[in-house]
């Protein structure tokens, strides 16, 4: 009779379907986008032969510390932290925190994820200058992320985007890392010219969550690579007119989305329910990237 028993529930649970795991990463989750906001920036700097950034852009490396913040409130995993008093400050040193904890399945993210969570709340500024490393305060420089463009390179290796080689420079090799994936690269660029040239790039209407953090998502990527001054590489292609469209444009989204509440003409979202304070980061981080000497 005991055997019997065991011998049913084993194919009892050999039959049963498998349990899903909540703290599965988004990188299992179809309708995460393929790339980071971090990646989307460090692709449109690279070049496509070379393999490797321009070397007199100093200021990719501390944008891509504000795209982490962007990805991580657009994933719901950060948001400011509910305070009325927050609205006495502006919007950049207003303090964000964890609001969730699981992991993304990306590396970066999921470190900055563990440091937030370790600290005591503070503000989106503080927190893009800390994991920048520029901080005079010697106890905070644990904070710091190493070797971020390297380390995004190499994911965009492991996803068959970009490959490695070695290159002579000068009395060293360096590791670089050419396109492999010329049509991602091309859907990238078509992206970013449609969204600053075409007459159909103005926000979505109605509450389709898909559209709307589709517009959002696509619009920080552009305002983000403006700042990191690689914006110029997606827009080559076009004419002297069109080109100039491009930036009066999105020097217009810049504005709309560096404020809260979003009021500007092209920012005027239906924000799902629940996800106010986690919106709220996105303007934050983008008001830092005014005040950059790329901007200015």
């Amino acid at each position: 009779m005991s055997s019997g028993l065991t011998r049913r529930h084993v194919q009892r649970q050999e039959s049963a379907p498998e349990e899903t795991n909540e703290t599965d990463p988004d990188v299992q989750d179809p309708t995460m986008p393929r790339l980071t906001l971090l990646e989307e920036v460090l692709l449109l700097g690279l070049k496509d032969e070379q393999g490797h950034l321009s070397f007199w852009n100093d200021h990719i490396s501390y944008v891509l510390r504000g795209c982490i913040l962007l990805e991580l409130a657009l994933r719901g995993r950060i948001a400011m932290v509910k305070d009325p008093n927050r609205r006495h400050f502006e919007l950049c040193e207003r303090m964000i925190e964890v609001i969730n904890d699981r992991n993304t399945g990306e590396m970066l993210l999921d470190e900055t994820l563990k440091l937030m969570k370790a600290s005591e709340p503070m503000s989106v500024q503080t927190w893009i200058d800390l994991l920048s490393g520029e901080t005079w305060n010697v106890l905070k420089l644990g904070y710091q992320l190493k070797q971020v463009r390297e380390r995004l390179a190499k994911g965009l290796v492991d996803k068959g985007i970009l490959r490695t080689e070695k290159r002579n420079f000068l009395l060293f090799d360096m590791a670089t890392h050419p396109l492999a994936d010329r049509h991602c690269k091309e859907a990238l660029l078509d992206r970013v010219c449609s969204s600053l040239v075409s007459r159909h790039s103005s926000p979505p209407n109605g509450t389709d969550i898909d559209k709307v953090y589709g517009y959002l998502r696509t619009t920080t990527m552009v305002c983000s690579a403006y700042a990191a001054n690689v914006l110029e590489n997606a827009l080559m292609t076009l004419d002297y007119e069109s080109r100039e469209k491009a930036y009066a444009k999105v020097d217009e989204l810049l504005a709309d989305f560096s404020v809260w509440p979003l009021t500007g003409s092209g920012a005027q979202l239906q924000i799902p329910d629940g996800k106010a304070l986690s919106f709220e980061v996105i303007p934050a981080v983008l008001s830092v990237f005014t005040k950059m000497d790329s901007i200015l």
